[in-house]
């Protein structure tokens, strides 16, 4: 068995259709719930479906914390995490997302995620980029190469080993986002190695405005100021200026002409927010100010 932690904020449009996906999985799972006060019937159904739900204030979310508390309740040596949006694509997915883990170098690994059928352009291009159908498996010896794209690792989908997430602290607590990549980092420093598993798949995608990701990257960069010990091992790298690239060239390979124009400003918009974040200009000053496209995104 593993323990699927999910963090919800009234996930009643999706869960419902998640919590049943999980159940017809190759293999079981007990499924805990960490809710933060929803004001619709979130936690009815999962009381009702006989699932481990746990209730935080709303205001003490924070998307280390939260999740580590959902870790305390778990039964299991494993744990996965999923978001309260994300939807796995087939029966297999949490199998295929645990095998790398019976390798005693890997600590945890993260599965592919899919745009949804009305993801817009933009968006199914970001998930094509950052999700390939390549495994990989990452580890010290890739941070001249990759760079900070070494420690890349997302909660949107993944698998931790128990023993290690503990060794390694668990997630950061009091942090605005990242906390995955932060983990990832302490991960990979300690010697040990991070999955990527494309055949693990879950539908994942928003169609965010162009005001939400300046809000996100202003969160991304704040969370790495905060955490500046990272620029230690790795620069960033130049990787926003080849995704925009690749991106034009997608979007005129498709005939998604009139999408070129709002990708050039959403870079504008994703820069200005990251760099904001990062020089500490008008930063949010607690996690309960944490951007709501942020939340659980």
């Amino acid at each position: 068995m593993v323990s699927i932690i999910i963090p919800t904020l009234n996930a009643a449009p999706y869960i419902s259709e998640i919590f049943s996906s999980l159940r017809q999985q190759t293999i079981e799972c007990e499924i805990v719930i960490v809710d933060s006060s929803s004001t619709d019937n979130t936690v009815h159904i999962g009381k009702t479906g006989h699932l481990k739900t746990l209730t935080i204030r709303h205001e003490d979310f924070n998307h280390g914390n939260t999740r580590n508390t959902g870790v305390q309740a778990a039964n299991n040596n494993t744990v996965v995490f999923l978001t309260q949006d994300a939807l796995p694509c087939d029966d297999r997915c949490l199998e295929n997302l645990i095998k790398p883990l019976q390798n005693p170098q890997i600590a945890a690994s993260f599965g592919r995620q899919v745009p949804r059928p009305d993801a817009s352009p933009i968006e199914k291009f970001a998930r094509l980029f950052n999700y390939p159908d390549t495994p990989a498996v990452k580890g010290l010896e890739n941070i001249p190469r990759l760079g900070i794209k070494t420690f890349f690792f997302s909660n949107v989908c993944s698998a931790i080993k128990i023993k290690e997430f503990k060794e390694l602290g668990g997630f950061p607590e009091n942090i605005i986002m990242f906390e995955d990549l932060i983990f990832a980092a302490k991960a990979i420093l300690k010697g040990y190695k991070i999955a990527y598993v494309p055949e693990a798949k879950v539908w994942h995608s928003h169609n965010f405005s162009l005001l939400q990701q300046f809000r996100r990257y202003q969160d991304a960069g704040i969370s790495l100021r905060n955490n500046a010990w990272i620029f230690e091992y790795t620069k960033a790298n130049r990787e926003g200026g080849e995704f925009l690239k690749q991106q034009i060239s997608y979007l005129s390979q498709n005939h998604e002409y009139r999408w070129i124009p709002y990708a050039i400003a959403e870079s504008v918009f994703k820069f200005a927010g990251f760099w904001l974040g990062l020089h500490g200009i008008n930063p949010r000053k607690t996690t309960s100010k944490i951007s709501s496209v942020s939340h659980y995104a």
